[in-house]
């Protein structure tokens, strides 16, 4: 068997590593990640290249439809995912946030099931937050987490069983720039996957749950195979029983809606359910079908859950999952407590609590919340509605979804200019944070991540290219679009912090609002902006 030493050769890591950092960043940890990249990186490559395959074939209006090939899969009732695993028989109601120090203390000390700890769509990957993000989550498997800021002292409560954790790794299309392996840099999937894994994967265990993974952004079913072969690659490395770690897919891609049984079959000793990833969702919709004028959605306020398109994939995906005995989580409740207007805050908890009670009546056995104040309106609808741990048992027998009900883009409601300039500011305010190294900004008492930022520029892009006309009766076109870009940046930049990255966000933006140039993901366009590559050090000196 190959040492360490000779695994670590060719492996290079340029971030800069902290004294608190090597307790991560060990020779036998990089060693296991070494590993994953060898073993998985060519396939990751050529499923991302397959991506753009199949986004030529949409581009020349081939309209997606369920698999042929898998139909012996979807139409045989007899087969399983696994049974809900320890910690997440009960998940009605999980909070979401990254994973800095003080995040992590004050999810876990919420009154929520579970806590799906985010290295993904509210995180900006920089070294230190995702290197320090391993080492909060790290003391937290451990009951070890613990802090002081100013006067006032943080830690996890002792006195009560804590929420499951659950952890997001970045999607498949990303990278880790910070560590080379022959040449290439490593997956920020199999990175971030890799070092939780390999450091908490007995001790989660050992207190009561288990290394629980929520995966993102995949568009087929080879996708999730590929994620299986590297959880079963993992737990044979260590020693550990394959099926042990559990994976929730988010359905946030309109591509996966049409391989749901499939995603579930390819996880099913692993899998845990999925998710219904509602941003994501109708972000993928817009940029798969971006140059298709039959696809033009209205403001993003109009694309509510009840729009048929969303609806569809709802009932489908509670259907699937509960056939196959999984979870079906709903989406994300991402309003903040507004504290300084009453009547304002009741309306939008108003808000959620309808949400919340659409989506238990339609099936689902959990919900998310992106604030701990929203957990207790979660919680007490779905107290009410469900008093069993899940709803697994309500098999929606009655829904019938086809590929037109997936494609229905009969949405009520137009566009306009306050629209345009709601997501000009949504767009610009995430980016500019982004590039800070902070990944979810409260913007207009809402909690914005990447997703809901890749709603507005797809939908700014849209708007531009199919030339619409707003309700005001202006023509949406480039000069039209980089002039409110321009007033909306100036306004912010004015009312921001000296030393604001406005600017800089502004210019990458205005590529992306003209209907010409289109980066595939807003993070894959900045990652360069907030990558810190210094002298590459051998992996094997640490």
């Amino acid at each position: 068997m190959a040492t360490t030493a000779t695994i670590l050769q060719g492996v290079t890591i340029s971030g800069a590593i902290q004294p608190e950092h090597k307790k991560i960043l060990t020779p036998e940890a990089l060693a296991f990640l070494t590993l994953l990249h060898r073993s998985f990186n060519g396939t990751r490559k050529a499923l991302l290249e397959r991506r753009k395959i199949r986004q030529a074939e949409l581009d020349k209006g081939i309209l997606p439809d369920f698999l042929p090939e898998t139909k012996h899969i979807r139409e045989n009732p007899t087969w399983k995912g696994a049974p809900p695993a320890p910690g997440l028989v009960d998940r009605r109601v999980e909070i979401t946030g990254p994973t800095d120090r003080k995040m992590v203390v004050n999810a876990l000390n919420s009154d929520v099931w579970t806590y799906m700890a985010d290295f993904e769509d509210s995180s900006a990957p920089t070294w230190d937050n995702m290197i320090n993000g391993q080492v909060n989550l790290y003391d937290a498997v451990r009951r070890q987490l613990q802090f002081k800021q100013g006067q006032k002292e943080y830690k996890i409560r002792t006195n009560r069983v804590l929420p499951t954790l659950i952890v997001r790794p970045r999607g498949w299309h990303l990278e880790e720039k910070h560590v080379i392996v022959d040449g290439d840099p490593i997956s920020g999937s199999l990175f971030d996957f890799g070092l939780y894994f390999f450091h908490n994967a007995f001790e989660s265990v050992k207190q009561g749950f288990g290394p629980y993974f929520y995966l993102p952004k995949m568009e087929s079913h080879l996708e999730a195979r590929l994620w299986n072969d590297a959880f079963n690659l993992a737990q044979d490395y260590i020693g550990m029983s394959r099926g042990t770690i559990r994976g929730t897919v988010l359905i946030e891609t309109i591509l996966a809606a049409f391989e749901m049984d499939e995603i579930i079959y390819e996880l099913r000793d692993h899998s845990s359910g999925l998710n219904c990833g509602r941003w994501d969702y109708i972000f993928s919709v817009i940029k798969k079908f971006r140059q298709n004028s039959s696809f033009v959605l209205p403001d993003r306020s109009a694309v509510t859950m009840t729009v048929p398109f969303m609806d569809a994939y709802v009932k489908l995906l509670i259907q699937t999952c509960h056939k196959r005995g999984v979870h079906a989580m709903g989406g994300m409740a991402a309003q903040i407590p507004i504290k300084d207007d009453k009547a304002a805050n009741d309306k939008a908890m108003e808000g959620v609590r309808a949400d919340k009670l659409r989506e238990v009546r339609a099936g689902h056995d959990g919900t998310w919340v992106a604030h701990p104040a929203l957990a207790a309106i979660a919680s007490d609808i779905f107290n009410k509605h469900m008093p069993t741990p899940n709803q697994l048992f309500v098999r929606r027998e009655d829904v019938k979804i086809g590929a037109n009900d997936l494609l229905n883009m009969n949405v009520p409601g137009q566009v306009t200019e306050e629209g345009i300039r709601k997501n000009l500011n949504i767009g610009l305010g995430y980016m500019e944070a982004w590039i800070r190294g902070v990944g979810c900004v409260p913007i207009n008492y809402l909690m914005e991540d990447a997703a809901t930022a890749e709603v507005s520029r797809s939908q700014l892009w849209q708007w531009v290219r199919h030339s619409v006309t707003t309700a005001e009766g202006k023509k949406v076109d480039k000069s039209y679009a980089l002039k409110l870009l321009k007033e909306q940046t100036d306004a912010l930049a004015k009312n921001a912090p000296k030393g604001n990255k406005f600017g800089l966000a502004a210019q990458y933006f205005a590529g992306q609002v003209t209907g010409e140039d289109y980066a595939d993901f807003l993070t894959t366009l900045l990652y360069n902006e907030i990558t810190a590559v210094g002298s590459a050090s051998p992996a094997s000196k640490l």
